[in-house]
């Protein structure tokens, strides 16, 4: 791994106004998803897990969005 690219992970990454849509429809498709797991899964450690691990993936998923956008 480069020091350009250490740098660029521990940059923050303005979000711009044509990637609003893109970060949007992410948060979209998670909350969607959150909303059927919430509804069909026992209240458990394994269901805030799964919440969890979504909320992941929603943050992992904009950074994707925010980072490329520079590149």
């Amino acid at each position: 791994m480069s020091a350009a690219d250490i740098t660029h992970r521990f940059t923050f990454h303005i979000a711009t106004a044509d990637k609003h849509e893109q970060h949007e429809s992410v948060r979209d498709a998670c909350k969607t998803l959150a909303l059927l797991l919430d509804e069909h899964l026992p209240e458990s450690r394994e269901k805030a897990l799964a919440i969890t691990h979504l909320e992941t993936v929603m943050f992992w998923s904009n950074a994707s969005v925010a980072r490329q956008a520079e590149r």
